[in-house]
């Protein structure tokens, strides 16, 4: 029994809290105009995240009366989530009771479809003729217009100039959000709303210049902010979050991992917080994104970085990129690599964001020369950072089976790697080998490094204008 009553009076109190609800947004008084809050925000604040995703949190004051009111609040982005939105009076108290976002923007289109039966003034011109028509508008399709004048006759006609009485109803200039708001004093109230919006992400890029002999880089880090939010974004504070952030969107859950670098001495702009499990940094000064902008802000500098070229002869890329062939004998290319250690003796020491680089060097009239590019995954503190910047024209590798053995336990390839070096300088070319199950090297004439159980390297010395030649034997576990 008393579990039922406890059920009837949670029923009950529903429908008390039902009917105080519908009470509060009829007691608006609907002949009086609603209050608008159209004044560009006192205070804004734009966290960005690399997931289509952005969080607005802005300042207004306004004069409310007490009581129930209508309040529009103007000029947020076009692509806000609704049910991301928070408001809250600061200095005093003030109750929700009823929220819409309204984002019908007028076009001419919208115009023209709420005015279909009602009447319009066409100007038409014709060279110097200028000739006006009044009626009712039937239909309309691009710029023509279907119109019957006030003689009662259908008039067919092209204009792009119309006059009309009025903005019909439920059309907007700007994206609003409509409130019913239970205000319990009159005052000057100041409002912090906080929102998210969907088309604001950042990435990072970066710009990297060899030194003559390719043993140092000098690294330069951008970032760029885009704005597709619908709105400008005036004077505001900007912070960029770096983590995986998870979401939830038509049931299908994913994660943006991203790891953003943090400020060098000579890149100040940024400075970096914990944030619960993730990363923020804020920028040290105030900015303006506009809409539909890109922005670029400077994120880091490092000089003298040392760097190592490496020649890489891989046959399975080469497999690859040339056709899926393994009976192909033909010369093939010798990838080239820029190796650095992302660490702080190297003049760096910081976690890299994903970002694609782009490569140059300076020719023998100091002028810089794009190389190549590639991109980075983020990258943590004291780390290998490897970029593939293309391929060698003065070296070539050839790669030919010499034989082949089928025993009972085990199948035996005998491989032949010749490398030719016309460059005038001694290098060292390192030659991998991809593999997999049980295996084992028989036979070499180079000593092998084991970097797992499916990568195998020799690192082949090579003398200038000249060829050297890899020999091995490998078995494989026959299952």
């Amino acid at each position: 029994m008393m579990n039922i009553d406890k059920k009837i009076l949670a029923v009950i109190l529903g429908l008390v809290i039902g009917i105080s609800l519908v009470g509060l947004a009829a007691g608006v008084d609907q002949s009086t105009s609603p209050i608008v809050i159209d004044t560009e925000a006192e205070d804004l604040e734009l966290t960005i995240y690399n997931a289509d995703l952005g969080v607005v949190k802005e300042y207004r004051t306004k004069y409310i009366p007490e009581g129930v009111n209508n309040v529009l609040y103007e000029d947020v982005a076009s692509r806000i989530d609704p049910t991301s939105v928070r408001l809250k009076a600061l200095d005093s108290e003030m109750e929700v009771v009823e929220q819409n976002y309204q984002y019908d923007l007028v076009n001419r289109d919208k115009i023209l479809k709420k005015y279909i039966d009602k009447e319009i003034v066409a100007y038409l011109t014709y060279g110097d003729k200028k000739e006006t028509i009044e009626g009712t508008l039937l239909s309309y399709e691009g710029d023509r217009l279907t119109i019957r004048d006030n003689d009662g006759m259908i008039q067919i006609v092209d204009s792009n100039n119309l006059v009309l009485p009025e903005l019909p109803e439920g059309l907007i200039t700007k994206p609003t959000l409509a409130w019913i708001l239970n205000v319990t004093e009159s005052r000057n109230h100041t409002l912090e709303l906080s929102y998210m919006t969907a088309g604001m992400s950042w990435n990072a890029d970066y710009v990297v210049v060899t030194s003559k002999n390719d043993s140092k880089l000098d690294l330069n880090g951008w970032v760029t902010v885009t704005n597709n939010a619908g709105t400008t974004f005036k004077n505001t504070s900007l912070k960029l979050v770096a983590g995986d952030v998870h979401r939830v969107r038509d049931e299908i859950l994913y994660t943006t991992p991203y790891y953003m670098a943090a400020p060098t001495p000579r890149a100040s702009q940024f400075e970096e917080e914990a944030l619960f499990e993730y990363h923020m940094y804020d920028l040290q000064r105030r900015t303006t994104l506009k809409n539909n902008e890109k922005k670029q802000i400077s994120l880091l500098e490092a000089t003298d970085v040392e760097v190592e070229k490496e020649y890489v002869y891989d046959d399975i890329r080469n497999w690859w990129r040339y056709g899926n062939d393994w009976s192909d004998t033909g010369e093939k290319k010798v990838d080239v690599w820029l190796n650095f250690n992302n660490s702080a003796k190297n003049n760096l020491g910081i976690p890299l964001p994903k970002g694609t680089v782009r490569v140059f060097t300076n020719d023998k009239e100091g002028k810089l020369q794009f190389i190549g590019e590639d991109s980075i995954d983020h990258t943590p503190k004291d780390e290998t950072i490897s970029l593939f910047v293309g391929q060698a024209f003065d070296i070539v590798g050839e790669r030919t089976q010499m034989d082949f053995n089928k025993y009972a336990d085990w199948y035996e390839y005998e491989w032949a790697v010749n490398l030719r070096n016309h460059k005038d300088e001694d290098i060292v070319v390192t030659v991998l080998e991809r593999t997999s199950g049980d295996w084992q090297i028989t036979e070499e004439n180079y000593n092998h490094t084991k970097k797992s159980n499916n990568e195998i390297e020799w690192l082949i010395p090579v003398e200038a204008d000249s060829k050297s030649t890899l020999t091995y034997t490998i078995r494989y576990k026959r299952w």
